[in-house]
Formats: C-alpha cells, sequence, structure tokens
C-alpha cells in the first residue's frame, strides 16, 4: 500500500489564528477560554472563542484552508487534489437564524442563500477555493468527524485513486440551541475545562479547525515537501449502544484501538504518546481512563488540549492530530492544561516535556458511540 504523510497543516483555535501561535501557547500551557455572556438568556459561562463574537464557518475554513496551502508550498488550483471535509454542526448557526426569522412578524425571512447552508456545502466549497474537480466528500460523524475525515483521505491516496488530498474538520459550534442542548444534558462546565480532574465540571464549547495536506510519499518526496509525520493506520468502530452515552465497558473503542494498532503494523508498547479525546465530562474521561490502563503501560505518556481549546466537537479530532504531529516534529509533549488533581492512574502531563516520541495515537470518541483512532509516525525516515 501507498505511505501517506503530511506536508501542510493550517489551524484556528480558541489558543490563536495560526497553527504555530497556537502550539506555542498551548506548550506554554495557556488557555484560549474565558468567561462570556453572548445570549443573555443563557447566562454567563466559559466558551472557547477565537474573537470576541462567534465565527462563521466559511470564514474559519478560508483561514485553515490558506493556511494550510501555504504550509505545504501548494499553488491552486489543484484539479486533482481530493477534499474530504468534514463538521458535525456545519451551518447550524445560520439555520438557527433561519428559524427565528420564521417566527418574528418584524423580520424578513431570507432564503436566497439557503441551498448553501446544507451540510455538505461546506466540503464543496473548499473544492472551488483550491480548484479541485476531484473527490469531494463531506463526513458527520459527531465528535469523531475529524479522524474519520483524515482517514477517509488516507484511504483514498493509500489505495491509489488520488496522490494528494485536503482533509480535516473545522466548526463554529457558538450556538444558542447548541449551548442549551448540551446544558440540558448536564455536559457543560460552569468555570473551565478540566479534563481528568477531580473536580472536572464537564465540557467547555470551542470553535476552530484544523486541515491537512495528505501527499503519497512518492510525491512529497518528489517536490521535496516539508513532511510533518505519517500516517501510520487508523481504527473506526461503533458502539450501537445508546444515542450520546458510550458503552460503559469501552468495547468498541478498544476495538478501535486494536484495529489501529494491527493496520499500523504497531504495537501498544511502541506507542510513546497518546493524545486523549479528554473531554472533562464525568462519563468520557472515565471510560477513557479506564480503556488506556487496559491496553497501555501507565508509564505511557497522555494528554488532553481540550483545557486549552474547547471542545470544538467535530474539529477537535483534527486538532488533536495537528498537535500530535508538532509533539513529533518538536519533539515535545503537549500539557494536559486545567489538570491539577487527577482521578485516574496514569502518566498525566501537567506541563511541556521534551520527549523522544517517534510513534503516537489520537484518539476521537463521539456521541452515538462512533470511535475513532489514528495513529501517526515521525517523518525522520523519509530524508
Amino acid at each position: 500500500m501507498v505511505r501517506v504523510v503530511v506536508t501542510g497543516i493550517g489551524l484556528v483555535s480558541a489558543l490563536g489564528k495560526s497553527l504555530e501561535g497556537s502550539w506555542r501557547d498551548l506548550v506554554l500551557g495557556k488557555t484560549g477560554i474565558k468567561l462570556h455572556q453572548l445570549f443573555p438568556e443563557l447566562g454567563i459561562i466559559p466558551l472557547g472563542l477565537i474573537a470576541e463574537k462567534p465565527s462563521l464557518l466559511n470564514t474559519l475554513t478560508e483561514i485553515v484552508v490558506n493556511s494550510a496551502l501555504q504550509d505545504a508550498q501548494l499553488i491552486t488550483p489543484l484539479p486533482d487534489c481530493a477534499v474530504v471535509i468534514g463538521s458535525s454542526r456545519s451551518y447550524q448557526a445560520s439555520w438557527e437564524i433561519m428559524a427565528r426569522q420564521m417566527y418574528q412578524e418584524e423580520a424578513e425571512l431570507n432564503l436566497d442563500n439557503w441551498l448553501n447552508t446544507l451540510p455538505q456545502m461546506n466540503a464543496i466549497a473548499v473544492a472551488r477555493q483550491i480548484g479541485a474537480t476531484a473527490a469531494v466528500l463531506a463526513p458527520m460523524a459527531a465528535c469523531a468527524t475529524g479522524i474519520w475525515a483524515i482517514a477517509q483521505a488516507t484511504m483514498l491516496i493509500k489505495t491509489g485513486q488520488y496522490q494528494r488530498a485536503i482533509t480535516g474538520a473545522i466548526e463554529a459550534p457558538i450556538t444558542p440551541l447548541t449551548i442549551a442542548g448540551f446544558r440540558q444534558m448536564g455536559a457543560l462546565a460552569k468555570t473551565g475545562a478540566y479534563p481528568f480532574d477531580l473536580q472536572r465540571e464537564g465540557l467547555v464549547l470551542g470553535e476552530g479547525g484544523a486541515v491537512l495536506i495528505l501527499e503519497s510519499a512518492e510525491l512529497a518526496t518528489q517536490r521535496q515537501a516539508k513532511i510533518y509525520g505519517e500516517i501510520l493506520g487508523f481504527g473506526l468502530t461503533a458502539d450501537a449502544y445508546h444515542g450520546n452515552s458510550p458503552e460503559p465497558s469501552g468495547k468498541s473503542a478498544i476495538m478501535a484501538i486494536k484495529q489501529c494498532l494491527e493496520r499500523s503494523h504497531i504495537s501498544p508498547t511502541d506507542i510513546d504518546y497518546i493524545h486523549t479525546h479528554g473531554t472533562a465530562t464525568q462519563l468520557n474521561d472515565r471510560i477513557e481512563s479506564k480503556i488506556i490502563q487496559h491496553l497501555f503501560s501507565p508509564k505511557l505518556a497522555i494528554s488532553s488540549t481540550k483545557g486549552s481549546t474547547g471542545h470544538t466537537l467535530g474539529a477537535s479530532g483534527a486538532l488533536g492530530v495537528a498537535f500530535s504531529l508538532m509533539a513529533l516534529q518538536n519533539q515535545i509533549l503537549p500539557p494536559c492544561v486545567g489538570l491539577q488533581q487527577p482521578e485516574f492512574n496514569l502518566n498525566f502531563i501537567t506541563s511541556a516535556q521534551e520527549s523522544k516520541i517517534q510513534q503516537v495515537l489520537c484518539f476521537s470518541f463521539g456521541f452515538g458511540g462512533q470511535n475513532a483512532v489514528i495513529a501517526l509516525g515521525t517523518s525522520k525516515n523519509f530524508y
């Protein structure tokens, strides 16, 4: 099978509008989460906002796509580049505005552009932006969307259909309905995000996204591209258990990890670091910790970056992969910001550490029991 490498990354998060800025502040242990009152009826809550107001999906997408292309030193048009761009919320904010207009007599309902707000249209907009006439996919798999998208793009290259793909996920989920829904479930934090902490309160919604340029190793080597790392393999499973609660034993998540390791031709002892899903909710952190304890050494380094960025829902896995690739490139383990008193007996990284790391895993476990795991390897074997 064809080897797949990452040659460009674009990222925007509550930590900053660039990959370098977000990574620098993450390593310093900073957080982009602040208390906001955006919607008077919903009170003051912690959020991971990029600016003072909620961002627009198309604006964030344009930023990360341009950043990824520039980072990979690619010039458009790119007609043979596959597009796999996901989002779990897509244009929900636009639909909420239209819904309010329908029930407000004084408001004028404008449906001229409603077709452009359908879930798949963001991926199609990326294809137009880069001049791509190859396959366009728009996966939606709850919080597992980002890794699902990268896995799908990887397969398009591994099977020889394309030599290059742009992939990732972007989310602009700070809307009244999203906030009210998570609050109704009792999943929202009141002061901040504290993954795996004894005093954790729940998740903090964040906005942002990450987009990767994937290429066959042959193409990347041929054009002497900078290589962040290699996509070694992935595992994708479903719990078939509940609409939003994870299956208590974690058996399907464990299956996804084992699939990923087998396809990557590595064992649990070969892993140097795990970027966890780490949402700071009671159930996720407890089950995820149990899974890690079941499969890996207690000495294995782990952390979650959601204490810095907030939970970007469908984009969180793409952000996790981008940060994991930066960890490989810089040989630095990123900290689990917000963790003060761990509830679980694991090797949590609470401040950035230099470390020799060659292979890492990134986890995403989404609502509906959608499990996605991806393995990444260092780029040192290419040049």
